[in-house]
């Protein structure tokens, strides 16, 4: 009785790891695919604000749009971040800073009957270097989010990851011999955003974006900016399975400066 009792278990978890292998080997494509790109619309202010000789103000507003079926890039609103933080000046090449984000994710798929908005929360902390080289500025970033999200469900509840982001950029003027007023520049840049936590499983690898863009010193404390960006990186519920997208970028960068200094660029390269 015993005897078969345990051969009867033995059995059955056996059919429950054959099930399982199953449906992983089911829901696991044999090759990686990778899904039609979809096109956005990044509209973004950067600010730098100087409030001492130390301490600066970041203050970031990204008004995120995404296609539909009938309208490319702008079809919908998508995301709208408010970034903020505190930043110190520990020389003209290195800079750090720290605060939060507030992202407000809205719903871009026609069909789901879920809600229309959930709001996102991070953490965040990064660190800038500057490094010039001949009539060019090269730019190192290290930026560490701790994130909390949810989706579109009434019932879903906050899941905590992190992210690892570096970027590496460069800054080339065109028609002038630095980067000052009245100068055009040309500036391609790479970053790589990995992830961690518990909702992780398999797809560490969120985003490599490769991003070029043109910009315009337009003042000591304006500079604009538009680019283009193609980004690729796993989805989160199928490591097998890569997203991609081409995104058209326009940047405002403005940093007013409180202190007593008139017509000078800020002594340290601040950047997005």
């Amino acid at each position: 009785m015993i005897k078969n009792c345990v051969r009867y278990s033995v059995v059955c978890v056996l059919c429950v790891c054959y099930a399982f292998s199953v449906q992983a080997q089911e829901v696991l494509p044999l090759e990686s695919e990778f899904k039609e790109p979809t096109t956005k619309l990044w509209l973004n202010t950067y600010g730098n604000i100087r409030v001492s000789k130390r301490l600066f103000w970041v203050a970031q507003t990204h008004f995120r749009f995404e296609e539909t079926e009938s309208t490319p890039f702008v079809g919908q609103v998508a995301q709208v971040y408010n970034r903020h933080a505190i930043g110190y000046i520990y020389s003209k090449k290195f800079n750090f800073s720290l605060g939060g984000v507030l992202r407000l994710n809205f719903n871009t798929d026609a069909s789901s009957v879920d809600r229309n908005l959930v709001p996102e929360w991070r953490i965040w902390h990064q660190y800038m270097f500057a490094m010039p080289i001949s009539t060019m500025m090269f730019y190192h970033r290290i930026r560490i989010e701790h994130r909390w999200t949810q989706d579109f469900a009434d019932d879903s509840e906050y899941e905590f990851r992190n992210r690892w982001r570096y970027m590496f950029k460069v800054k080339i003027p065109v028609n002038s011999h630095k980067l000052q007023p009245k100068t055009f520049y040309i500036s391609p840049e790479a970053e790589l955003i990995m992830q961690s936590g518990k909702p992780v499983v398999g797809s560490p690898f969120e985003d490599l974006r490769l991003h070029a863009s043109f910009g315009y010193i337009l003042t000591p404390r304006i500079t604009l900016a538009a680019g283009i960006m193609y980004s690729q990186g796993q989805t989160l519920a199928n490591p097998g399975i890569y997203k991609q997208s081409w995104t058209a970028r326009f940047h405002v960068y403005f940093s007013p400066d409180f202190r007593k200094v008139k017509n000078k660029l800020p002594a340290i390269h601040l950047d997005d």
